[in-house]
């Protein structure tokens, strides 16, 4: 795993990454963190988000996706459902679903430049000392990087 420090959002619209991958929950609500940028900037994110069924437990380790362009480059938003719910405290990261989620990636994106936040180990209240190996394990092999917020 690559790690750098930056911003993913403008990182990939410099053209870092071909897919950029964020943790989402399964009711449709991008409203905090890396989600609440990624709809302000990729609307159509959210808009896929949106297509989705909301509250539904199914949703856990999927994704959906949605290629954008700016700036006449083309990159791919994948909103990976990592998590039920938003609400309360604790760990709402579920990591089975993270699993699932990249399993899917791996396979869909196997030739793309992956860029990521600290999935699941933000608001979602997950381990990164036990998502980190998760997201080594399945994207072991791709070009896939961590980028840790500095800004």
């Amino acid at each position: 795993m690559k790690v750098v420090d930056g911003d993913l959002i403008a990182l990939a619209l410099d053209g870092a990454f071909d897919v950029i991958v964020h943790g989402c929950n399964c009711h449709v609500t991008m409203g905090a963190g890396i989600a609440k940028a990624i709809a302000q900037t990729f609307p159509e994110a959210l808009a896929a988000d949106r297509a989705t069924p909301v509250g539904d437990r199914a949703k856990l380790g999927t994704i959906s996706t949605v290629e954008v362009e700016r700036q006449r480059r083309r990159l791919v938003v994948v909103n990976a459902y990592t998590q039920f719910h938003w609400r309360g405290r604790g760990r709402k990261a579920d990591y089975d679903a993270i699993d699932g989620c990249l399993a899917d990636i791996a396979v869909r994106f196997a030739e793309a430049r992956i860029g990521y936040p600290l999935i699941g180990a933000g608001l979602a209240g997950g381990d990164w000392a036990e998502i980190a190996p998760i997201i080594s394990r399945r994207l072991d092999g791709l070009d896939h990087t961590l980028v840790q917020f500095s800004g």
